[in-house]
């Protein structure tokens, strides 16, 4: 090819892909970190304070059962919820290396493959779930009136959950690029439709939890349609679909989508048995339960963004080479979550006499939320120590590190001690055994982590020390921990070439 033409050829290959800056690799840590996990809080508290508003809805129509039913029927949609985060967790880790290792084109390519395969992935999770949806609820402890009010939500709910794996991409996706802003409105409008359409739907049309479901799809779809938006739009970051590009991609994206599916999926499986075990108690104590399930996720919303948050910024860095800031990131989010529990918690001690009657609580569904507030909120911050870890491994290319310590702390640090609670202490006693499970798994992948990323910076700090002549010419792959040989720039830029002309 004569050079001139080459050369214009390489301009025009270069105006085509949009210039992504890695805006993590510089700055303070901490307010990256401040600035992501609140961004990101205020949306996952639109749509918790919803979840929220939802129960205090259905605690209007004074049939505990149906507080009750809304309760099992969360442990189950979790599971799917939890399949979409794992997706989105692949998304934020691969679309942020490649931005930090200034690859543009490749960030455009991840974002409509693994947008694909979490539609296929929740596709095929829904279908299963709703086929077997009978044998679930009864595997948790539903029955009866409560079993038949759960598969009505269900019903409805559960098929939007493709549509909440695009949305978790598409916002993992901004988050990657560093867009939390936008991330943050997504979730904002999807809380607002559903807050608009919960009384209206319940009410209004006289539908109880199946308007309370119908709600929740309608502001499911809203937010998908304004992630999309913003990822088209304001990024251009969704590349064209391409059959052998989502084939290619299928390796990379599963090795940290199926860790991550696996380690989320965890939780959970957690609930599912303190669930089982809390239901022995009667359903009076479920109710309570699953009104700690609403208030939990608002009140910590900002620890549940941690790991969204934190991972880009990891990501992006370790792309980048920077170890030293990747240490400073996990030493500063490890504060910031500590800081944030302790004043949560004491907030929650001081109003849980108001929680209960806003709720109209009973006595057992009562001391169940004393207990919380008193003794078990503060031990969120062993919670936020695991997400910080399992945001860590996802981007460090050790997913299967997450998925090892979640299902450990789903089985081991959760089935001995909440079956220990429960014969000591009934059902607050099932809730205080699934909080020392968290301590010690917390503690445990603390520790885990920071010495794990120190080990890899050392080795990293190695390699560069190792003479020039001994060291490959090649780019280190976001794909993988070593460096590996990813073809000659000619060959790059002759497919580069040949994508655009297609």
């Amino acid at each position: 090819m004569p050079r001139q033409s080459q050369s214009h050829q390489e301009a025009n290959i270069s105006r085509q892909i949009p210039k992504k800056e890695a805006k993590f690799v510089t700055g303070s840590p901490m307010k990256h970190i401040v600035v992501m996990s609140s961004t990101g809080a205020v949306g996952l508290m639109a749509l918790f304070l919803v979840d929220l508003l939802d129960m205090f809805f259905i605690s209007l129509l004074g049939e505990v059962e149906l507080a009750a039913a809304i309760g099992f029927a969360g442990t189950l949609v979790f599971f799917t919820t939890s399949a979409s985060i794992g997706t989105s967790i692949a998304m934020g880790a691969l679309v942020s290396r490649s931005l930090g290792a200034n690859q543009p084109e490749q960030a455009r390519v991840m974002t409509i493959n693994i947008m694909i395969f979490a539609v296929i992935f929740s596709a095929v999770l829904v279908f299963f779930m709703l086929s077997n949806l009978q044998a679930l609820l009864a595997m948790i402890g539903a029955k009866g009136k409560v079993a038949e009010a759960a598969t009505d939500y269900l019903t409805i709910l559960m098929p939007s959950a493709p549509v909440v794996a695009v949305s978790m991409a598409a916002g993992a996706a901004l988050r990657g690029v560093g867009d939390a802003r936008r991330s943050m409105y997504a979730t904002i409008i999807g809380g607002g439709v559903n807050a608009v359409f919960d009384p209206l739907l319940i009410f209004g049309f006289s539908m109880g939890v199946e308007g309370a479901a119908a709600a929740s799809v309608l502001a499911r779809v809203a937010v998908m349609i304004f992630s999309i938006h913003a990822v088209i739009i304001h990024h251009d970051l969704l590349a064209r679909p391409r059959l052998g590009a989502f084939f290619s991609s299928v390796l990379p994206v599963s090795a940290i989508a199926f860790p991550a599916i696996l380690t989320n999926t965890a939780t959970p499986i957690g609930n599912a048995i303190v669930t089982s075990n809390i239901a022995q108690f009667g359903e009076s104590f479920v109710a309570g339960y699953a009104v700690i399930g609403r208030i939990m996720p608002v009140c910590f919303a900002l620890v549940f963004s941690l790991s969204g948050a934190i991972g880009p910024i990891i990501g992006q860095n370790f792309g980048a080479g920077r170890w030293d800031r990747i240490l400073r990131s996990l030493s500063d989010a490890l504060k910031f979550v500590t800081g944030y529990c302790v004043a949560v918690s004491i907030l929650l001690w001081l109003v849980q006499d108001w929680l209960v009657a806003i709720f109209s609580l009973e006595a057992e569904a009562a001391s169940l939320i004393s207990v919380f507030c008193t003794y078990i909120a503060i031990t969120f911050i062993f919670n936020g120590a695991m997400f910080v870890a399992n945001a860590a491994f996802n981007n460090l290319n050790r997913p299967t590190w997450s998925t090892m310590l979640n299902m450990g702390k789903a089985t081991l640090g959760t089935i001995p001690f909440v079956w220990i609670g429960g014969n000591l202490g009934g059902a607050a006693g099932v809730l205080i055994g699934q909080a020392a499970g968290t301590i010690v798994f917390g503690i445990v992948s603390g520790l885990l982590v920071v010495s794990q990323v120190r080990k890899m910076a050392i080795e990293h700090e190695q390699q560069e020390a190792e003479p020039e002549i001994l060291e490959p010419s090649v780019p280190l792959t976001p794909f993988c921990s070593s460096r590996t040989y990813m073809g000659h720039e000619d060959v790059i830029e002759e497919s580069l070439a040949s994508d655009t002309k297609a």
